[in-house]
Order: C-alpha cells, then structure tokens, then sequence
C-alpha cells in the first residue's frame, strides 16, 4: 500500500482498495474458496464497457499489450496523456480551456422549466478583475471531493466528500550516468510500515528503478532512479523538507539500502502537496451518502477523478468515461453510482454459495 496509496495499511479500507478480496470472501465464505472456484468478481457497469469496445474495436494491438502488462507508461512519461488531450482539445472550437482560473462557488438554479448549474469564477493572476458569473447545463468535476465540498452551494452539502483526506508525497528523481549502479535489476521495492525506523529515518516509501521499469524510453546511456518520502509518515506535518534536504534524503536511502555511493549526474525533487486520497475504514459508506446527497442536483453536478473509485490513471480514466457515457445516455448519474448498496457484484456463483 506504500507504492499506490503511500497510505497506513492500519487505517485502509479493504473494501475500497483490494475489493475483489473483500467481496470474494463474502460471496465464497473464503478467499481460498475463491481462488480455487476461480470466482470472478464482475459488475454491471463492467459489460457496459465491453458491449461499448464491442462495437468499436480497438486498431491495434495496444490494448491487449498493456492488458497483460503490470506497469506501462508513455515514451515521454504518463504526462503525455494530459499533453495529448490538452491539445487536441485545443483544436476543437467548441471547447474553451482556462488556465489560471478560480472557481468560488457551484449551485444549482431552478426555474419552473429549466435548470442550470452556476458557476463564479475569478482570475488567479489578477484579483482587480472580479468575479464572472456563466451557466452551464452541467458540470463534471474532477478536483478533490474536500475541495468540491468546499466551493458547492449550499456550502458543505457533500459533507462526507470532506472527509477523504489526502497525503503528501516528496518525489525524487535521480540520475547516474553509470548505467551499472544498481546492484540488482527489477522494478524497485517498497518499505513495508513495519520496517524499523533505524533503516527509514528518511520515512521512505519505496524507491523505482526507472530504467528497468521503463525499458527503451531513455535515450542516453546511464541509470534512472526514483525515490518517494512521506505519504502518511507526514500526516500532520505542517512543513515539509525542501529540495535539497529531499535530495539527500533520497540519496541516503540508496547508500544504506544499494550501497550506491556515486553522486548523481542530475536530481530534481518534486513536492506533490495532498496527492494521494486516502480510502480509511469507511470509505464506502461515506460515498454511499455523498450519492444520495448528489443525486439533489438532478444529474446537473457530476464526479470523476480519485477521490471516489480508485487513485490510479486507469482508475481516473474509468470514472471518467463512466460519467460521459452516462451523460450521453442521458441518465440523472451522479458518477458514484457505484456505491450503491443496490450495486452488487455479477458472478458465476450466488452470494449465498
């Protein structure tokens, strides 16, 4: 749980981030019974998406590629996906994309034939500028639910979205030009919580070996190396190390660890503030009532993103394409569907097995 969630495993919820273990010892009595029945845990929405691929099949073998791969990612980082989309959307005259903008506040407004969603908003750069006031027929949110909490309209009418908290992640990125400086080979290692902190001053997370992981994306020789600090160890901190004190940090978690005791050619330490939502004990039931709560703003107010139903790209991407396909469909969805005590899980076997 260190390397997705950089979370307390005492205070995760089973439920939300390994469901099929959660659900598999429900519907079979135990998860040996389920790994040996080989049960699958499926859900509506699931043939949804396939009946969707089902008429448009993919024009390449990427899919099914990266289906049976642990990791992937892009020849320019995972953040040529957010490129990508950025600018063809770009190039699209019925879209508008602003940078540097502030959104203060969300209601919904009600006329005796028509409802909309209000929107006021204000420059980040320029405060003289005031405010702007727009209407739209919908809004998608994808910002943290404490943030969405805290800008709808009555304010805090998603109260249980406020209560996903996030953790703080240093990332540290390091360069050797040896490209034989890792004594082993692999995708790296994550420090479990019980590690004792004599070997973990630093409150490591797991350190990546990025040019294994990422084979053929560099195009120099040499060795690329991540580190990540913090994550839950800094619950409650209200400052965090600087760079150069995240470098050498980083640099000492690969001397005691690897024995590397090179210098790096190239560090860049990057500080990702409330990153990562944390799925506590709970979780679901507290989404269960923010669903119920959304479904007030009758289809007009939407979620996607990771605070709700997984942390990760491919989990984004899903909730996302979850909403759109409902919005198209035009259903009243409010994007936590999924929590719904009436959603249950499709499977070879009944939950009576």
């Amino acid at each position: 749980m260190h390397g997705i969630y950089a979370g307390d495993i005492y205070q995760l919820s089973v439920r939300s981030i390994l469901p099929w273990f959660w659900h598999a010892e429900k519907a079979m009595g135990s998860m040996t019974k389920a790994v040996i029945g080989k049960w699958n845990l499926r859900w509506a929405r699931d043939e949804r998406l396939e009946a969707m691929r089902a008429r448009t099949p993919p024009v390449s073998g990427t899919i099914e590629a990266v289906r049976k791969s642990s990791v992937y990612t892009f020849r320019k980082g995972i953040g040529q996906l957010a490129d990508s989309l950025a600018t063809k959307l770009k190039t699209l005259s019925n879209v508008k994309i602003r940078q540097e903008t502030l959104v203060d506040s969300i209601q919904l407004l009600e006329t005796a034939d028509a409802q909309s969603m209000q929107l006021v908003t204000r420059s980040k750069e320029n405060a003289r500028l005031g405010t702007e006031t727009e209407n739209f027929d919908y809004v998608i949110s994808t910002i943290s639910g404490k943030a969405l909490d805290g800008i709808v309209k009555p304010y805090a009418s998603l109260p249980t979205l406020s209560q996903t908290l996030s953790v703080t992640v240093m990332v540290v990125n390091l360069y050797f030009s040896n490209p034989s400086v890792l004594p082993a080979r692999g995708f790296g290692y994550l420090l479990p919580r019980s590690l004792p902190f004599e070997q973990n001053p630093e409150r490591a997370l797991g350190v990546v070996f990025d040019s294994d992981a990422s084979i053929g994306q560099d195009e120099i020789p040499g060795t690329k190396v991540t580190v990540m600090l913090g994550g839950h160890w800094w619950d409650g901190w209200t400052a965090y190390p600087d760079e150069e004190q995240g470098a050498s940090m980083a640099k000492a978690i690969l001397k005691r660890h690897l024995g590397i005791i090179e210098e790096p050619q190239a560090v860049r330490v990057g500080l990702q503030k409330n990153c990562i939502p944390q799925y506590t004990v709970g979780h679901h039931a507290r989404m269960a009532k923010a669903n119920n709560a959304l479904k007030k703003f009758n289809g007009r107010l939407r979620v996607a993103g990771n605070s709700y139903n997984g942390v990760g790209l491919n989990d984004c991407v899903r909730s996302a394409e979850d909403v759109v396909m409902g919005l198209v469909q035009g259903s009243k969805e409010t994007g936590l569907e999924f929590f719904d005590e009436k959603n249950i899980p499709i499977s070879p076997y009944s939950m009576d097995h």
